[in-house]
């Protein structure tokens, strides 16, 4: 039987990497995600968005476990402490501040590559309106011109878990099952894509600290030219 996920898999994935010398494999098996997602995290690609939260101090990890692992590649990390699990039976799912504008996102991702997930099951997902799905669907939202489809796992919106008994339910539902392989590469192939995005906008944002930093020094120079042409010299 297959061990409980942390209770914050990709916050305790970022901790991991910053703080252990785990190799990605143990650090991806342990949190319940794709080695990519660890991989971008050790890249500065995706760990920005989370704020990294210690096992130890809640009881999932011990010293003494990290140290085996990082002693022996192959060992697998035993979690000391299951999570308990917190349900909420009345009200919308609550998303962190820092979280809801990657909402639309996320619910852009489940409408292109999830049609068959109702509208309440992706409200139930994602803890958002009929009417924000709606605006989306026929394209009327107001911010429609910089939604990019995304990943809501990826994004920390949901659980796997939780996409994949959402998916589930309506394949079933629409007599469309799809099997766990093809499940699989489809994630995989949409995590590959976010992590290229992610990739981009980090060697766009470089490039353009280059340029400017050109441009001041480009300035700085004509600034320090016209000054001396002032004072008369050559």
């Amino acid at each position: 039987m297959a061990q409980p996920a942390p209770l914050m898999p990709h916050a305790t994935a970022s901790w991991l990497v910053d703080n252990t010398s785990l190799s990605f494999a143990q650090i991806a098996e342990f949190c319940g995600l794709h080695i990519l997602e660890v991989q971008a995290m050790a890249d500065d690609l995706a760990s920005s968005k989370y704020t990294g939260r210690d096992p130890v101090h809640s009881g999932e990890l011990t010293h003494a476990e990290i140290e085996r692992g990082q002693a022996d590649p192959e060992y697998r990390l035993m979690m000391q402490r299951a999570p308990v699990d917190v349900s909420r039976t009345k009200g919308p799912r609550y998303t962190p501040v820092s979280k809801r504008q990657d909402k639309p996102d996320g619910i852009a991702w489940i409408i292109r590559n999830h049609p068959e997930i109702s509208d309440a099951q992706i409200g139930k997902l994602i803890g958002t309106t009929r009417n924000t799905i709606n605006a989306l669907r026929d394209r009327s939202h107001w911010n429609i011109a910089n939604i990019q489809p995304k990943d809501p796992v990826t994004l920390g919106l949901c659980s796997q878990r939780e996409l994949d008994a959402a998916v589930a339910k309506a394949a079933k539902s629409a007599g469309t099952e799809q099997t766990p392989g093809e499940a699989l590469a489809a994630r995989n192939d949409d995590r590959e894509k976010l992590i290229e995005e992610l990739r981009a906008e980090r060697d766009s944002a470089a490039k353009v600290a280059v340029e400017a930093a050109q441009e001041a020094e480009a300035e700085a120079w004509l600034a320090e030219r016209r000054a001396a042409e002032a004072r008369g010299e050559r």
